[in-house]
């Protein structure tokens, strides 16, 4: 492009959206009245999601923190990954009833195992003791990653799930490009991100204890462990598997809203 005398460097600016879901409120509307309908029942609610990767070891981590003035912390100079610690991924539970939040930190990658095997340590460490008559457990996720509203990999893991903690499992999913608004983004991750600003996470430990030391003004308690399983990545499921789940689709969406019972 030719250049003028009043022309001057300037970056791209985001102002575009791209087209938004014909019903891309509707499904907000949805979620809130299965959540509260759980919740006059007395039945659990959860909000899920995986936290971004994190690699691990003495690198520089984004924010600021308070030092003596002139020294500041050290770090690497270069942020390639320690091939000894590598990256962990957050996978967190978040129940908006008791305001209280769980987290595993997988080694690897986030899968749908991952995500069932956090959902179904939160509810032998913290459910079950909140809920104990509960007869059936709503999950509210986002429409991508290991829990995605297309994956037939979640869904074989939820039919495992529900077999495993004995319940019903209503799953309703946001819709697409929405997840900044699901509630574990900015009443949970985003406080644990806040505590550990500015803070190298050297280890695994570390990261550990950061996050259930992770503490705010309205008093959220967060438990939290490392899962130290490691899970295969790529799995194929068969159109027999995907037959054998126990799904039954709701009228609105169904795509996004659904049942899964355990097996008779």
């Amino acid at each position: 492009m030719r250049q003028t005398l009043e022309d001057s460097l300037q970056a791209p600016r985001k102002a575009r959206e791209g087209a938004s879901h014909p019903d891309r409120h509707a499904p907000f509307a949805h979620i809130n009245q299965q959540v509260r309908a759980f919740q006059r029942r007395g039945q659990p609610v959860i909000s899920v999601e995986a936290k971004k990767q994190e690699v691990v070891g003495n690198f520089k981590n984004g924010g600021r923190e308070g030092q003596p003035q002139g020294s500041p912390t050290p770090v690497r100079t270069h942020d390639f990954e320690d091939k000894k610690l590598g990256k962990v991924v957050p996978y967190g539970v978040y129940d908006p009833t008791h305001h209280a939040g769980w987290v595993r930190v997988g080694l690897d990658h986030d899968t749908a195992y991952l995500a069932t095997e956090t959902i179904r340590r939160w509810w032998q460490e913290m459910g079950r003791q909140v809920y104990p008559k509960a007869e059936a457990l709503l999950v509210t996720a986002g429409a991508g990653g290991s829990h995605s509203s297309r994956s037939r990999w979640w869904k074989v893991a939820v039919q495992e799930l529900a077999a495993r903690i004995r319940l019903r499992i209503a799953v309703c999913h946001l819709p697409p490009s929405t997840r900044k608004w699901h509630k574990i983004e900015h009443r949970m991750f985003c406080h644990i991100t806040n505590n550990w600003r500015g803070r190298p996470l050297i280890s695994r430990s570390v990261i550990v204890n950061f996050i259930g030391n992770t503490k705010t003004k309205t008093g959220l308690p967060i438990k939290a462990a490392l899962d130290r399983n490691f899970y295969d990545i790529g799995l194929k499921v068969t159109d027999e598997q995907l037959a054998a789940v126990h799904l039954k689709r709701d009228t609105f969406h169904g795509e996004w809203n659904y049942i899964i019972s355990p097996r008779l």
